[in-house]
């Protein structure tokens, strides 16, 4: 399943890209094609992003979320002086 979430992903990142490489030329004509051509550059982004925390997703990392943070005291910075 993660690899088909993989792949899925890979493949919408290149469809943002075939998007703005056709808006590209029509950037500088109209507002909408530029507003067009910012949300689909946002969509891309949020798209990376989705890969690169799926590829950060293992084991290790999903037991660091779970596992309780210690919280610093202000005694902690005036510890060794």
């Amino acid at each position: 399943m993660k690899k088909t979430k993989s792949t899925d992903l890979k493949q919408a990142i290149k469809e943002k890209e075939l998007q703005l490489a056709r808006l590209e030329a029509h950037v500088d004509k109209a507002t909408v094609c530029s507003d067009l051509y910012n949300k689909v550059v946002l969509e891309k982004a949020i798209l990376n992003k989705e890969l690169q925390d799926l590829d950060k997703n293992t084991f290790i990392e999903r037991v660091k979320h779970l596992m309780p943070k210690r919280k610093k005291l202000i005694c902690d910075y005036f510890r060794g002086k």
